[in-house]
């Protein structure tokens, strides 16, 4: 018997999604995937490109790197465009902050040292730091993942550095949305317990779809009653549902294997 035995889950990530369903099964629950968001690839993304010239068109003070699958992704499509080296050695001649553990897990793989890494592995920690470490008239490449962070990369202008926004992975809505719209129906009808995410863009864009499909403020009305658990990563992820009204669960560290036995706890709990 498994902990999750019987228990409904939605999952709404695209990457590492057999992870966190495998993961998710072998406990014992019934999992509903439904992507909510696709990843560009990374190669033939033209924007990643172009950000990536940018950076290696003149020197930067520093570095900001805010998730280590991220920061992997961009060396990689770096590889493919011959830019790898000259990439690095750009990173290597600034001053690199990063935002956590698999940040500096990733610049160390690569043979770099980070100067700064947040201990609460948030971007207010991350960007601050950076604000702190006085960067005015500074180039900054800054790491991005998923999604834009204006109201991060702005602190930086306002401290008159020069941020250079690089997104190694973009998302946009799924080619095919009947997942999703199945799964905003199962939580309207009772059919799932809890809804695991693992990004902010994913949370958000579930709450987009169910708009685009006028049944925003019902899947809301459920989701603020706590009917469903909604799970996820970390407080990065969460705060397009904490924006929304809606409380979410967080595991005490960001992994896929705390949230898993996040899961396992509440929801045990909740059949007690």
């Amino acid at each position: 018997m498994g902990e999750l035995d019987g228990v409904r889950i939605g999952v709404t990530a695209e990457r590492r999604a057999d992870d966190l369903i495998g993961a998710l099964t072998r406990a014992g629950a019934d999992v509903r995937h439904a992507p909510t968001i696709t990843i560009v690839p990374l190669p033939d993304d033209p924007r990643l490109r172009a950000a990536t010239e940018d950076v290696l068109a003149r020197p930067i003070g520093f570095t900001a790197v805010t998730t280590g699958a991220g920061f992997c992704g961009w060396l990689e499509a770096a590889e493919g465009w011959g830019l790898r080296r000259p990439l690095l050695d750009a990173f290597a001649a600034s001053r690199i902050f990063a935002r956590g553990p698999k940040a500096v897990g990733a610049l160390r793989g690569a043979g770099l040292r980070e100067e700064f890494s947040a201990p609460g592995e948030s971007n207010a920690e991350l960007f601050g730091g950076l604000v702190d470490a006085g960067v005015s008239g500074a180039r900054i490449a800054v790491q991005l993942h998923g999604t834009p962070l204006p109201e991060y990369t702005n602190l930086l202008a306002d401290a008159g550095a020069s941020p250079i926004a690089v997104q190694p992975y973009r998302w946009h809505s799924p080619p095919n949305t009947e997942p999703v719209l199945s799964l905003v129906h199962d939580v309207l009808s009772g059919g799932v317990e809890a809804i695991a995410f693992t990004s902010a863009p994913a949370a958000a864009n579930f709450l987009a779809l169910a708009a685009e499909h006028g049944r925003r403020e019902e899947l809301l009305a459920v989701l603020r009653r706590g009917d469903v658990v909604c799970a996820c990563v970390g407080p990065v992820t969460a705060a397009p549902l904490e924006d929304a009204g809606i409380r979410t669960v967080q595991p005490e560290r960001q992994r896929l294997g705390a949230l898993v036995k996040l899961l396992v706890t509440v929801l045990a709990k909740g059949s007690s």
